[in-house]
C-alpha cells in the first residue's frame, strides 16, 4: 500500500463551469492532468489524501458530480474542508450522499494500515500579515479541532501519525504556531497541506518542521501530479 496527497483540485464540473486557467494557462485541462497521473499511479488498494478546496459547488447536491468524479479514480480517497468547500456538511450527511464511497475528517481520525490519518481545515496563522482580530477565534477553534482528532488517534493507540491541514500549520519555518506545537505534543510524522499558490508557493514551509516532516500538495505546486508520501 502506497499513500498519496493532491490538495486544491477545485472541480466545477466537467466540462468545468470556472475553469482554472484564469489563474494562469498552467491550469488548462488541470483535471485532466490529475487524473491521467492518478490512473498511471494509483492503484486500489492505495490512499490518496485530497486536503480541501475538492469543489467550487455552494450545496451538497451540486458537488455530487465532481465527488463522483474522484470516487471513480483508483484508490481510498480521505479529505479534509478548504476553505472554498461551501458544500461541506456534517460526516454523516456526507457519508451518505457517497454511499459511503469517500472518508470525511471532521473531529475524528482514519487508519491507514499503521498509520493513524488526522485532519481538519486549519486557518491562516498569527505571524501571517493578513491575520486579523477577526481570525483569532477561528485559529483557536481549528486548533482545538486539530487536538481533538489528534488525542481520537493516541487514544486509539495508533503512535505514528499523519496530519492533513487544508491551511498551511505555520507561516514560516522560523514562526511556530499551534499547529506545531501539536506537532511535537503527538509525534506527528507527516503533515501534508495545500491552499498556498503561485507566487505563495515559493516561501511554502516544507522539509521537518519542529521533528515532522511538511509536505506542500496544492496541485499547481506539485505541476498537477499526485506526491508519493509513503
Amino acid at each position: 500500500m502506497k499513500i498519496f496527497a493532491i490538495a486544491d483540485t477545485h472541480l466545477s464540473g466537467n466540462p468545468p463551469a470556472k475553469p482554472m486557467d484564469i489563474f494562469g494557462s498552467h491550469w488548462h485541462n488541470h483535471w485532466n492532468k490529475i487524473k491521467n497521473d492518478w490512473l498511471a499511479t494509483v492503484a486500489n488498494e492505495d490512499t490518496v489524501l485530497l486536503p480541501g478546496d475538492i469543489s467550487w459547488a455552494m450545496k451538497l447536491e451540486d458537488a455530487l458530480n465532481d465527488l463522483r468524479e474522484i470516487i471513480a479514480l483508483p484508490g481510498r480517497k480521505i479529505l479534509v474542508r478548504g476553505n472554498h468547500d461551501y458544500w461541506w456538511q456534517t460526516v454523516s450527511k456526507m457519508n451518505k450522499a457517497v454511499d459511503g464511497a469517500l472518508t470525511f475528517l471532521h473531529n475524528n481520525f482514519t487508519p491507514v494500515g499503521k498509520y493513524a490519518v488526522c485532519g481538519s481545515r486549519g486557518w491562516v496563522c498569527p505571524d501571517d500579515p493578513h491575520f486579523t482580530p477577526e481570525d483569532a477565534p477561528i485559529y483557536r477553534r481549528e486548533i482545538e479541532r486539530t487536538r481533538t482528532s489528534l488525542e481520537t488517534a493516541r487514544k486509539a493507540g495508533f503512535t505514528r501519525i499523519i496530519l492533513m491541514l487544508h491551511y498551511p500549520p505555520l507561516y514560516a519555518p522560523d514562526r511556530p504556531s499551534g499547529f506545531t506545537e501539536l506537532f511535537a505534543e503527538y509525534n506527528v510524522e507527516i503533515c501534508v497541506y495545500g491552499h498556498l499558490h503561485s507566487e505563495a508557493i515559493k516561501q511554502a514551509p516544507v522539509g521537518m518542521i519542529n521533528g515532522t516532516l511538511c509536505h506542500l500538495v496544492s496541485c499547481d505546486a506539485l505541476d498537477f501530479k499526485l506526491k508519493p508520501i509513503i
